[in-house]
């Protein structure tokens, strides 16, 4: 039954997840918070270290929560089920192309997810900074190390863009919050 889960869970990850990485975590979030398959907290990590890991976030968690709840089979299913429907998205999008691009209403679609999926972005970055800057407990406080350790990261980020022209690459910016995490949390 867990295989069969994992097939549907992940097949909606891979169906209904637009917009990258990042406008694919809410989704993520609700399939495998509704399965019961990891808690929140858990999930934020591994988005952490699905970042921090070469491929795509996606298929790096789908394969740990396959793994963690079916072992290699699941972890396999899991990551085969959210690949798919990209996969075959893809290729009838490179059969159709030419036709489908040079339509008004496609493209219409096109510019109007655009808002949305940053909408989405947005909200998932706003949802993460305010859950883990606020200590939970029976009154919620802020906590000072993840307020700033925020603030470093959005003053290096902005600051490379406005100094450089073009800002830190993405692997840079990562570099840069995994050694300061070590350093602020670590030390």
């Amino acid at each position: 039954m867990i295989y069969f889960d994992l097939l549907i869970g992940f097949l909606k990850v891979g169906l209904f997840a637009f917009g990258g990485a990042y406008g694919a975590i809410p989704v993520i979030r609700d399939v495998v918070l509704s399965y019961g398959w990891i808690e929140d907290e858990m999930l934020t990590y591994m988005i952490a270290v699905s970042e921090s890991t070469p491929g795509p976030i996606m298929v790096n968690l789908a394969t740990y929560v396959g793994s963690s709840q079916a072992g290699f089979p699941g972890a396999l299913i899991a990551t085969a089920a959210v690949v798919l429907p990209s996969f075959v998205i893809v290729l009838l999008l490179i059969i159709l192309l030419k036709k489908l691009l040079k339509n008004p209403y496609v493209q219409a679609v096109l510019r109007g997810m655009k808002p949305c999926i940053i909408g989405v972005i947005l909200a998932t970055g706003v949802y993460m900074v305010l859950r883990y800057c606020v200590i939970s407990s029976d009154r919620p406080t802020v906590s000072l190390k993840a307020v700033l350790l925020t603030a470093f990261l959005a003053v290096i980020y902005f600051g490379s863009r406005k100094i450089l022209k073009k800002g830190l690459s993405p692997i840079a910016l990562i570099g840069i919050s995994a050694l300061a995490g070590v350093v602020v949390y670590g030390i």
